[in-house]
């Protein structure tokens, strides 16, 4: 008889209907048009790569364009939050449209995962986190250069909008402690197709060396310039270049250009020992068995990283609420904000209320461009 009772209660399990799974539902923000379109056509090929879940939970990703205008990042993201009730965005892959898709993510109370550094700060944002490389981080790897090479005279070239901004910001935060003058602060748009006023500025303020404050492929631009016009000093770039496009367009003219930036496409460079390493070469696999061998880039990574975290936290966030609703975001954000020590291919992670960029010093390495390819720097 006490055969028959187990029997039987097996049996009712086995019919008995289960909890049913809450679709969450996920919008992706990117450039796929516009001058931003080499990063943001890799930023969104991730997400066709990734699995059909997220945290336990069948997922749909709604993945939009944004053409890199910030006017239509800010309609895009009111148009997932109001219509496709979304319950996270991520994106987008430029500062000024990941910034503008961030008012909405605040006024909405909508956790937004950035592809590109974001500089505010979380007491005035709590909605949003950002998983690419501080934009401090990487000026803080040029620096340390600058200082080994004993340069004294800076010169600088960027964007006319927030990029530019932040990066000669961050050039400018570390120069007093490395003991190096910032010389000039010409500026270019993403859409010029001639610098050659601003590169011969720069030349004529004779700095020891130059750093760029472009991304993509309209961040070659004032280094091709330079070298044309007989710039002989080291010129550095940020990780917003770190693509095969940069360097086709670049060409011979960016040969022995150091870039600061995260180390998944070195990964195999890397020591064994370094904790990112292991999340670098699953990322790669994954990447590479749906797009082929060599089409691993940086940008791409930083979406696999967005997808990592998120997966960890909707997995918490569902335990305590129901996706599509303001409760289940709130738990959301609060789980993204308790990331730890998470190692991803990009950096190793820690949110905190006073910090919601997470990356350290181990998310950045300094790459040199060595016949067209990227090397690590040693």
């Amino acid at each position: 008889m006490k055969h028959f009772r187990t029997a039987a209660l097996t049996t009712f399990l086995a019919i008995a209907p289960m909890p049913a799974l809450a679709q969450v539902t996920v919008g992706v923000i990117t450039a796929a048009t516009g001058p931003g379109a080499s990063l943001g056509i890799p930023y969104k090929n991730t997400f066709a790569a990734l699995p059909a879940t997220l945290g336990g939970q069948p997922v749909n990703y709604i993945v939009l364009d944004d053409a890199t205008d910030p006017a239509t990042a800010t309609r895009l993201a009111r148009k997932l939050v109001t219509e496709d009730k979304v319950d996270l965005i991520i994106g987008s892959g430029n500062v000024p449209t990941a910034s503008a898709i961030s008012y909405v993510a605040s006024e909405t109370k909508t956790p937004q995962i950035a592809l590109s550094p974001l500089s505010g700060e979380p007491a005035k944002n709590p909605w949003v986190y950002s998983v690419s490389l501080p934009t401090t981080l990487q000026l803080g790897a040029i620096a340390d250069d600058i200082v080994a090479r004993g340069a004294k005279k800076v010169g600088y070239i960027g964007f006319s909008d927030g990029w530019g901004d932040q990066v000669y910001g961050a050039l400018m935060e570390h120069a007093p402690k490395s003991g190096y003058e910032v010389i000039t602060n010409e500026r270019y748009a993403r859409l010029d197709t001639s610098v050659t006023s601003q590169a011969l500025k720069v030349i004529a303020a004779k700095p020891d060396v130059v750093v760029l404050g472009g991304s993509g492929t309209p961040g070659a631009l004032p280094h091709t310039t330079l070298v044309e016009r007989g710039y002989k000093g080291q010129i550095y770039h940020t990780a917003a270049v770190v693509n095969p496009d940069f360097l086709r367009i670049g060409g011979k003219a960016v040969e022995g250009a150091l870039v600061s930036a995260g180390p998944v496409v070195v990964v195999e460079q890397l020591p064994d020992g370094n904790p990112v390493k292991k999340a670098g070469l699953d990322f790669t696999k994954a990447y590479e068995a749906k797009y082929g061998q060599g089409s691993r880039n940086s940008f791409s990574a930083y979406s696999w990283d967005a997808y990592l975290i998120a997966d960890r936290a909707i997995a918490a966030a569902s335990q305590k609420a129901k996706p599509g609703t303001p409760e289940f975001r709130q738990e959301l954000r609060d789980a993204l904000e308790d990331t730890k020590e998470f190692a991803g291919a990009q950096g190793v992670y820690t949110m905190n209320p006073s910090n919601h960029a997470g990356s350290d010093k181990r998310a950045v390495v300094v790459l040199r461009i060595k016949e067209g390819a990227w090397i690590l720097n040693k």
